[in-house]
């Protein structure tokens, strides 16, 4: 992987992770478009990044982060339920990430769903995501274990989640980005375990660059994006979205009947 292309995947990360348009889609259509070759470095890679992303967050929301200590138990009965299933179903979930169709219909499946959402959950009665209640925040939980199955999108889970409970378009999506934080501080973590516990394994100067300027790109990018996003949406809903995620699940779906040989890195 070049730094050109470390940065366009950097760039990639920061837009879709907090949109609900699946990282993972985007990530099989531009790995494969630049010939990436999946290696375990690449791997560690796409996850990594996220890092990056998780800042983006702390920075935007700064002061919502130092408001109680029952937000952070929020946080933590939200995130119990991925903890859980990820760890009893860690395998099936590598499996299903070997699977580009998984994604490709996972995310015309989701976009269908993007289309009809705002006219579903149409009366919200919670305009502040710091006000949610405990069982709340477990049931946001247990929406973001949907987002396993690659393609789903953690974001678009967790925020039609939200909304199912009666949040609006703002609350949800921002206990979205706050759910973020420990789910993807713990699964970069856990990717961080898995690189190095083999004997010998250590970064190069070249990869150490790699990782430093994606992160430092994701975080910027994300920033950028967050904050477009949640102008938008509370402007405009979520049917656009729809139709995007319609078209690059279509996008998966053509390569893989054209015989394309597509992998999730």
């Amino acid at each position: 992987m070049t730094l050109l292309q470390s940065i366009i995947l950097a760039v990639i990360e920061g837009i879709t992770e907090f949109l609900p348009i699946s990282s993972t889609g985007h990530m099989i259509i531009a790995s494969s478009l630049m010939g990436i070759e999946k290696d375990p470095f690449v791997k560690l890679f796409t996850v990594a990044i996220q890092f990056g992303a998780i800042l983006s967050v702390l920075v935007l929301y700064f002061k919502r982060f130092f408001r109680s200590v029952g937000f952070y138990i929020k946080l933590v009965v939200a995130f119990i339920p991925a903890a859980i299933f990820g760890v009893l179903l860690g395998d099936k979930i590598d499996a299903m990430l070997e699977s580009p169709l998984t994604v490709a219909v996972s995310l015309v499946a989701g976009g269908i769903l993007l289309l009809f959402i705002d006219n579903i959950f149409n009366r919200p009665k919670e305009e502040d995501a710091d006000r949610i209640g405990f069982p709340t925040a477990f049931l946001i939980g247990l929406f973001q274990c949907l987002a396993m199955i690659p393609g789903v999108s953690r974001s678009a889970a967790t925020i039609i989640g939200g909304m199912s409970q009666r949040l609006s378009r703002k609350a949800a999506a921002e206990f979205s980005f706050f759910l973020a934080v420990p789910t993807m501080f713990a699964a970069t973590a856990k990717k961080m375990y898995d690189y190095f516990k083999e004997p010998g394994v250590a970064f190069s100067g070249e990869q150490i660059q790699l990782l430093a300027v994606g992160n430092i790109v994701a975080f910027i990018v994300a920033m950028i994006a967050i904050k477009t996003f949640i102008t938008f949406l509370s402007k405009n809903g979520f049917k656009l979205f729809g139709i995007y995620r319609i078209v690059v699940g279509g996008i998966i779906l053509v390569l893989l009947l054209s015989g394309h040989q597509l992998s999730v890195i």
